[in-house]
C-alpha cells in the first residue's frame, strides 16, 4: 500500500493551469548498481548529473515569463489557443522531470539538507508556475462555451490533447475565481503545504524513535519503518513493547502533530471557501466530478458491514488462542509461515500471478522489473513507506519501496507495480495531456494486483496451514484497504467538519475522536488502548486532501475486476486494461461504468463485504 504521496504534488497539481489536462506528481532493479548512498534506482535517467539538472530547472524558470505573456491571447482563435496550450504543456513536462528528480533524491536520505533544499526549491518553482499560468481558466471561461467548442472542433491538437480539460474547465465555472484570484491561490499552494513539511520533518528527522529489545535478541529501532516490520511480532508481549513504544513516544508530540494537523485541515477550509464549495468535500471530490454520494455510500455500507469485520477479530482470537483481542493483535498472520521471499522470489511470483493479465502485461512488467527503476530496501535515512512515481512522462516510472523479506513485502511489491503498470499502459496509449490518471482508478491498479497474487498463491498452496494463512492474508488485505481506510475516511470527514464548524482543533480532540472511531469499528468485544489513539499521526495521508477512501472504493473495483477476469476470458482481461489505458482520458466513474461496474452505486461495497464474510466461511471450514 502506499504509505505516503508525493511532497507538495497537491499544491502543484492544484497550480496547474487546466489541471485536469496535467498529469499529478503522485503517479511515479533490485539488482541495480547502488548509489553512493545506497539507492538502488538509477537516476541518470532523468538527467546525467546535478549541473543537467540545474541547467534544466533553469530553462523552466526562464520559460515562465513566455508563458505569462500569453495571457490575453486565447481570444484570438483556436490556433492562438493551441500554440499556447502546446508551450504550457511542454514547460510542464519539462518541470515534472525536474520535480520527480529533486523529489526522488530527497527521499533517498532525508538527512541529507542540500538534497531537502533542491526539493523545496522545485516546490517554489512549481508555485511560480502555477501564477505565471494561472490565468488560463478565467480566460476560457470568458470566452464562455459556445466560443471553447467552436474552438475544439476547429482545431486538432485542441480535440486530440485539450478537449476533456477544456470542458472540466467550463463544468467548474462556479469554482473558478478570477486571473488575479487564481494567481493567489497559486501562490498560496507552497505556503499551504507547510503543514505536511513540518509533520514529515518530526517523524523522519526529528521525533527520536525508541529501541526495543525483542525476545528473540533483536533490538529494534521503532521509526514508521521499523514498527511496520514488527508489529506483527510472533510474541504478544513484544507486540504490546512495539505499540506502547512507538506510539507512546507520538503521543508525547500530539501538540505539535495536532497543531500541524489543525493547520493543514484550517487550509483546506480556506480554500473550499475561496472557490465557493460549500464542503471541503465537496471540493475534494469536484475535480474529479466524483458524486458525493460515493463517499457517504461507501462509508455507510462499510457501517452496515461491521458486524462481518467484528466476525473476523472473533476469528482471530480463537486462532491466536488469545484471551481477548488487543490492538496489537490485528497484524500477527492466523497462522505462521517461515517462508521468506527474496526480492527475486518477489518478482517471478509477481510476473506468474499476473499472467490473467495476458501475454504483453507479463512482458512489459518483466522488462520493467528487471531495470534499474527500484530502490527496494529499508535503510537509515530513507523516507519510509512506498510509493510509485510515473509523472516523468518520457522516461519511465519510479518506486520507492522498503520491503521485508515476507509475504507483507511481496504484496506490497506486487501492489506498486501494478501502479508502474497503469502509467506504463497509459503513457504507451495517451498523449501527456490526458496519460495521468487520478488516484479513483490508480488503486484499482495496485489492489487488483494484489487480489491476483493471493489468488495464485491459493492456488499454490499444498497444505491446510498454508491455504489458512494465505486465506488469512486475504482477510486481511480488505480489512486493511476496505474496513480501515473507510474508517480513515469517515476520521477524515469529521475532521474536516470540525474544521468547518469553527470547533477547537487540536492533538487532544482529534485524538478523542479517533479513539471513538476505533471502538466502533472494532466492537463491543475489541480492547482499544487509549494512547494508540494517536495512530491518526501516523498515516501520512490525511495530508492528501480526502485521499484515503479512493483505497476502499478501489479494492472494492479492483476485487471485482479481478474475479471478472479469472471466471471470464479475454473480454473481461481487455474491459479491464482498457481502465489502465484510459488514463486521465475521461472522468474516472465514467471509465469505470464504460468496463461494467458502477460505483455510484453501493453493489460494489456490498459485493467486498460478502466476499470478505465468504472469506471468514472459507477458514471456519479449513478449521473444521
Amino acid at each position: 500500500m502506499i504509505e505516503t504521496d508525493r511532497r507538495g504534488a497537491l499544491g502543484l497539481a492544484a497550480a496547474l493551469p487546466l489541471a485536469s489536462a496535467l498529469p499529478s506528481l503522485f503517479a511515479g532493479s533490485a539488482h541495480a548498481a547502488a548509489a553512493p548512498n545506497g539507492a538502488a534506482w538509477d537516476l541518470t535517467d532523468l538527467y546525467p548529473d546535478l549541473a543537467a539538472w540545474d541547467a534544466a530547472r533553469k530553462e523552466v524558470v526562464a520559460a515562465l515569463p513566455r508563458l505569462a505573456a500569453y495571457k490575453g491571447t486565447l481570444g484570438e482563435g483556436a490556433d492562438a489557443m493551441a500554440k499556447a496550450f502546446e508551450d504550457i504543456s511542454a514547460v510542464t513536462i519539462k518541470m515534472m522531470r525536474v520535480y520527480v528528480h529533486a523529489s526522488l533524491r530527497a527521499d533517498e536520505d532525508v538527512r541529507i539538507s542540500a538534497n531537502q533544499e533542491r526539493n523545496a526549491q522545485v516546490e517554489d518553482l512549481a508555485s511560480s508556475f502555477g501564477e505565471a499560468t494561472a490565468w488560463t481558466a478565467p480566460e476560457v471561461l470568458a470566452l464562455g462555451k459556445d466560443k471553447v467548442e467552436s474552438y475544439i472542433a476547429g482545431n486538432a491538437v485542441l480535440k486530440g490533447r485539450f478537449a476533456y480539460a477544456l470542458r472540466k474547465t467550463l463544468r467548474q465555472a462556479a469554482h473558478t475565481l478570477d486571473a488575479k484570484g487564481e494567481q493567489i491561490l497559486a501562490a498560496a499552494s507552497s505556503p499551504l503545504g507547510g503543514p505536511q513539511t513540518i509533520r514529515e520533518q518530526l517523524f523522519n528527522s526529528d521525533i527520536p524513535w525508541p529501541t526495543v529489545s525483542l525476545s528473540d535478541g533483536r533490538s529494534q529501532r521503532l521509526d514508521a519503518q521499523g514498527y511496520t516490520l514488527t508489529r506483527d511480532a510472533p510474541s504478544r508481549e513484544d507486540r504490546k513493547t512495539v505499540f506502547d513504544s512507538f506510539f507512546g513516544q507520538m503521543g508525547k508530540f500530539e501538540s505539535s502533530l495536532g497543531a500541524a494537523m489543525a493547520a493543514k485541515l484550517k487550509g483546506d477550509v480556506f480554500e473550499a471557501r475561496m472557490r465557493s464549495y460549500p464542503s471541503s468535500l465537496a471540493g475534494a471530490l469536484s475535480g474529479d466530478n466524483v458524486p458525493e454520494s460515493v463517499y457517504r455510500t461507501l462509508i455507510a455500507e462499510t457501517d452496515a458491514g461491521l458486524p462481518q469485520l467484528h466476525r473476523s477479530f472473533e476469528l482471530r482470537r480463537r486462532m491466536l488462542k488469545l484471551p481477548d483481542m488487543h490492538y496489537y493483535d490485528i497484524y500477527p498472520p492466523l497462522v505462521s509461515m517461515e517462508r521468506k521471499f527474496t526480492l527475486t522470489d518477489m518478482r517471478n511470483i509477481t510476473l506468474k500471478a499476473v499472467a490473467p493479465l495476458g501475454p504483453d502485461y507479463v512482458k512489459r512488467l518483466g522488462a520493467a522489473t528487471a531495470a534499474k527503476w527500484m530502490d527496494p530496501l529499508p535503510r537509515p535515512g530513507k523516507r519510509p513507506g512506498a510509493y510509485m512515481n510515473g509523472s516523468a512522462y518520457g522516461v519511465h516510472p519510479y518506486l520507492l519501496l522498503n520491503l521485508g523479506e515476507n509475504y507483507e513485502g511481496l504484496s506490497t511489491y506486487a501492489h506498486e507495480w501494478g501502479h508502474a503498470m497503469h502509467s506504463i499502459l497509459a503513457d504507451s496509449v495517451q498523449p501527456f495531456e490526458l496519460s495521468d490518471y487520478p488516484i479513483f482508478t490508480a488503486e484499482i491498479a495496485s489492489t487488483c494486483n494484489e487480489v491476483l497474487l493471493t489468488e495464485y498463491m491459493l492456488a499454490q498452496a499444498k497444505t491446510k496451514e498454508e491455504k489458512i494463512y494465505f486465506l488469512g492474508m486475504r482477510l486481511e488485505g480488505m480489512r486493511g484497504t476496505f474496513f480501515r481506510q473507510a474508517m480513515f475516511a469517515e476520521f477524515e470527514l469529521k475532521m474536516h467538519e470540525m474544521a468547518e464548524a469553527g470547533e477547537g482543533l487540536s492533538g487532544e480532540s482529534l485524538t478523542r475522536v479517533y479513539l471513538d472511531l476505533l471502538k466502533r469499528y472494532h466492537g463491543p468485544n475489541f480492547v482499544i488502548d487509549a494512547p494508540y489513539a494517536i495512530e491518526w499521526a501516523y498515516i501520512p495521508h490525511f495530508y492528501s486532501q480526502f485521499y484515503v477512501y479512493k483505497y476502499a472504493t478501489s479494492i472494492a473495483a479492483g476485487t471485482w475486476f479481478a474475479h471478472s477476469i479469472l471466471n471470464g476470458g479475454k473480454v473481461e482481461r481487455e474491459r479491464y486494461l482498457d481502465v489502465l489505458r484510459a488514463g486521465g482520458s475521461a472522468d474516472p466513474v465514467d471509465i469505470i461504468k464504460a468496463s461494467g461496474l458502477d460505483m455510484t452505486g453501493p453493489e460494489p461495497y456490498r459485493g467486498l463485504v460478502a466476499d470478505f464474510g465468504a472469506t471468514i466461511d472459507a477458514i471456519e471450514k479449513l478449521l473444521g
